[in-house]
């Protein structure tokens, strides 16, 4: 497979997978204390990758958990932020200036700081109350945070089947693998039949909403310079839908919870217009050791290794570095 390599992708998703016991023993001290905010605190990609679980969390439970921008949480303030209030953060290198300002504002408002990161010795490691430790580089953060969201949900009597699901993902590094070769030729006919591109339309909803805005801006426009629109599958109709041509690039990604019917109806008018319309649908792979009702849950994990065999063969086909910045983390803003 292109660029990937599979010792250190098996290594790395072992490391997020291997903290359950810390993170259940985490999750256990924090119900026993009693709080009664979440806050789940990310910038940019790290703030999108929070989506599902702010989801999840809005779907069966009554605890009130919310997804926050870093930068905006410490402009505006957050009438709950307090003593009783639990701030997640996440950071691949540690270093990200908004998430470290603001842990240093959550803690000074009296909150519980948690960070998932692959780096101890880094400020955001550094600045919160408990720093998780995977090997770094590890990504997605959607290990670690499937699994603090289903013990915290299970504790509170919320989520049947976390003990199940929790042992299932023990399996994750190959099944992920598996899923990654099967989407490689998948992912060399995409990249191969969109060259040229320049403009994609992107569509998803449900948890995979969040991954549709990541791979949007984080990807096509920040790592390969490409204009997108993205748009929420319940939102398709009420704008956005104006842009489509019969030539526009059209990406949706389909998973498997209760708003694939939604993303459904918006693939269905897309086609009606445009005759470049993709699907990714997490349903195309086995994900064999999973069980049927888990696999919604799932679909963040599923897509993101798909759509990371895209990128890398958009990369090549475009000669152009995923690596390459203009602006970001190389001048001052």
């Amino acid at each position: 497979m292109l660029g990937f390599d599979e010792p250190e992708f098996l290594s790395q998703v072992a490391s997020a997978v291997a903290l359950r016991p810390q993170i259940e023993e985490l999750v256990d001290r924090l119900v026993d204390e009693g709080f009664d905010t979440l806050l789940l605190v990310g910038a940019g990609g790290t703030y999108a990758q929070m989506w599902p679980y702010e989801h999840l969390a809005r779907r069966t439970s009554a605890l009130d958990v919310r997804a926050v921008i870093a930068a905006e949480l410490i402009a505006s303030g957050d009438a709950r932020l307090g003593e009783r209030t639990v701030a997640l953060f996440t950071s691949v290198s540690g270093t990200t200036d908004d998430s470290v300002r603001a842990i240093e504002y959550c803690r000074s408002k009296g909150a519980y700081t948690v960070s998932f990161t692959g780096h101890p010795d880094s400020p955001v490691a550094a600045k919160v109350d408990t720093a998780l430790v995977s090997q770094p580089k590890t990504w997605p953060f959607d290990f670690q945070l499937l699994l603090f969201m289903g013990r915290l949900l299970d504790r509170r009597g919320e989520f049947d089947g976390y003990d199940q699901l929790a042992g299932e993902l023990a399996g994750i590094p190959e099944i992920l693998v598996e899923v990654a070769r099967q989407a490689e030729p998948v992912a060399a006919a995409f990249a191969d039949a969109h060259k040229d591109s320049d403009y994609y339309f992107l569509i998803g909803g449900g948890n995979l909403w969040g991954f549709t805005y990541l791979y949007s801006m984080c990807i096509l426009e920040e790592m390969q310079w490409l204009r997108t629109t993205r748009v929420h599958s319940a939102e398709f109709f009420h704008g956005s839908l104006e842009l489509l041509e019969e030539d526009t690039s059209v990406i949706v990604f389909q998973g498997e919870d209760e708003t694939r019917a939604l993303t459904d109806r918006a693939e269905a008018f897309a086609r009606r217009v445009s005759k470049d319309v993709t699907v990714f649908d997490t349903r195309d792979y086995p994900l064999t050791g999973i069980s049927p009702e888990f696999r919604g849950l799932l679909a963040p994990l599923v897509l993101d290794t798909v759509m990371s065999r895209v990128s890398k063969h958009l990369e090549r086909v475009r000669d152009h570095s995923l690596d390459l910045r203009r602006y970001y983390r190389v001048m001052d803003y």
